[in-house]
């Protein structure tokens, strides 16, 4: 299976950022909506797959499988093309540091992607989780129910805040590594480990929570409100950003990138309209 060092990554990553900082609106709204669909399909098998496990027989294997299934919706939004907000919080900061994208052009990107990915898992958690009984089964529905009960009611703003570091720190590496995988396999690979291990270990995804929670909502799991989605919505969004643009975009930045100059003239970046204007090359090599 052929990859790319972590060189090549970075510079496939900055140049894959400053594609989406110039993606126009409608379709960043449309490919958002997929990703959140996806990673709510995602949400959905988890629940389907693990509902009847009981923890105290299964132990951690619960959450383990229910990060081994939760993978297939990054691979979907990796594989088959759609907008995730939590993989551009990597990918687009990574691409403004390198002087080929504007803050303008994120704050384009995150809007229209996050009211996607919200109508996204807002719909299947409402018609196909909820309105198909799938979820509302009593065993589905007690899984639902712990899970969006501790996302929403149990855990702390701080806990939630930290969480999402570690959450998005995994999933920006998960999307990163799949950038160096140059076929499928290789790319489903570098997927599913980092995504397994962030659902396993109970930290937070942002548009995750878009789904698990509102799916409670709509089954009428006691003491979870649209107050408490909100709260969490907002902590995990903070963290998954300081997670994505501290220790991925940041990081990485300065491993590969930091010293680079544009390849076309001029170091302005991008005003947010029109074509990225090539690649970068390095002055000095980074260590």
């Amino acid at each position: 299976m052929g990859f790319k060092d972590p060189q090549a990554i970075a510079v496939a990553g900055v140049e894959t950022g400053a594609k989406k900082a110039l993606l126009p609106g409608d379709k960043a709204l449309v490919a958002g909506f997929l990703a959140g669909a996806y990673i709510a399909f995602a949400g959905l098998l988890a629940i389907t797959v693990t509902a009847g496990m009981d923890p105290k027989t299964w132990g951690g294997l619960t959450t383990l499988f229910t990060g081994a299934v939760f993978a297939l919706g990054l691979i979907l939004v990796i594989i088959a093309g759609s907008e995730l907000l939590t993989g551009n919080m990597a990918l687009i900061p990574l691409s403004i540091f390198g002087r080929q994208a504007s803050w303008g052009g994120l704050s384009k990107n995150f809007l229209f992607v996050l009211i996607g990915n919200l109508i996204g898992s807002l719909f299947v958690a409402y018609f196909l989780a909820v309105k198909t009984g799938v979820v509302t089964t009593d065993t589905s529905l007690a899984r639902l129910g712990a899970i969006a009960e501790a996302k929403a009611v149990t855990e702390t703003d701080w806990q939630i805040f930290l969480r999402a570091i570690g959450c998005n720190w995994l999933v920006c590496l998960a999307v990163w590594m799949a950038l160096g995988a140059e076929d499928i396999g290789g790319k489903v690979l570098a997927i599913f480990f980092p995504i397994m291990a962030f659902v396993a270990m109970g930290f937070d995804h942002v548009v995750a929570n878009m789904f698990f929670i509102p799916a409670a909502i709509f089954a009428h799991v006691p003491d979870i409100t649209w107050g408490d989605a909100i709260r969490n919505w907002i902590f995990a969004f903070l963290g998954n950003f300081v997670g994505a643009g501290v220790f991925v975009a940041g990081a990485y930045w300065y491993l590969y990138v930091r010293g680079a100059e544009p390849a076309a003239a001029g170091d302005e970046p991008p005003s947010g309209d029109g074509e990225v204007t090539g690649r970068f090359t390095h002055s000095r090599a980074a260590r």
